[in-house]
């Protein structure tokens, strides 16, 4: 069945692995799983290639929780794991003015931008500032609002800001109604925006952009197709009227997720940073 979603975690669940795959579970204030696939000979076969597939699964992530520093820290180690040394980029990627899709464009607006420090800070406030890691933060919008890719963007600022490394943040597709807004996944692959509902644009990766590419974002619409199938396991008339759904509370949703990742990224980045500095950024 063509079941549609960004989730590495559904595209391999149930049956035997393939050989080459491998999963092991952890997590407190989260379930975590995951899934290394050692190279790309069954890429074909699931739909993905080499690398590290993280899934955070917890409750909703539109509504407060008392283990939300817990989250946040949870959240941050994990990142940790993926993130190389040196300069990072942040990029938002999704239209801040559809709901569903702004978790990328809110996420980066809420993520400490330090790269313009060392230039602008006089000697008594560089010895804390400036020990920030150098941090730069994009959210340049879609295609159908810019005109142009946003992965030939990225490569423009690249060549200018030479980054480490580059984490990407954006909304995701899923096929299983349980796991809309509450499941966060990172990965070290990279990202094609908008393969999840079929509009997928130039990817973003370390093979197309030469530096690693970490890829962060949580499911916030499902297509109503997908539902059917994996519910009945029937296919579906592809020329049968389809549509995306999102829940009811997508506005909190997006707001909270997006925070709770801009929690996790800054505090992943910024070592010297305590929660409590952290919240004081919003």
């Amino acid at each position: 069945m063509n079941i549609r979603t960004d989730l590495a975690l559904e595209q391999i669940s149930g049956g035997e692995l393939p050989e080459g795959v491998h999963i092991a579970e952890r997590g407190r204030s989260f379930n975590i799983t995951e899934i290394v696939i050692d190279n790309d000979s069954c890429a074909e076969m699931i739909g993905r290639g080499k690398g590290r597939y993280i899934t955070l699964e917890g409750g909703s992530l539109s509504r407060f929780s008392d283990d939300y520093e817990d989250m946040a820290q949870e959240l941050a180690q994990e990142l940790k794991r993926l993130i190389p040394e040196g300069d990072i980029l942040v990029v938002g990627l999704g239209n801040r003015d559809i709901t569903p899709d702004a978790v990328g464009p809110q996420t980066a607006e809420k993520v400490l931008a330090t790269r313009h420090l060392q230039n602008e800070l006089n000697e008594e406030e560089e010895s804390f500032l400036t020990s920030l890691r150098r941090v730069s933060t994009f959210a340049g919008g879609v295609m159908g609002q810019t005109g142009i890719e946003t992965a030939e963007i990225v490569r423009g600022i690249i060549h200018e800001t030479d980054p480490s490394g580059i984490i990407v943040v954006d909304a995701l597709a899923c096929s299983d109604i349980s796991r809309l807004g509450t499941t966060i996944q990172l990965t070290d692959t990279g990202i094609s925006p908008g393969s999840g509902v079929s509009n997928a644009r130039k990817e973003l990766s370390e093979k197309e952009l030469g530096v690693p590419v970490i890829a962060a974002g949580v499911p916030t619409v499902v297509d109503m197709h997908t539902i059917v199938r994996s519910l009945t396991g029937q296919d579906i008339d592809s020329e049968l009227p389809n549509m995306m759904v999102t829940p009811r509370d997508i506005d909190r949703l997006t707001e909270r997720t997006s925070q709770l990742l801009a929690f996790g990224i800054n505090l992943a980045l910024q070592p010297g940073l305590s929660y409590s500095d952290v919240m004081g950024l919003f």
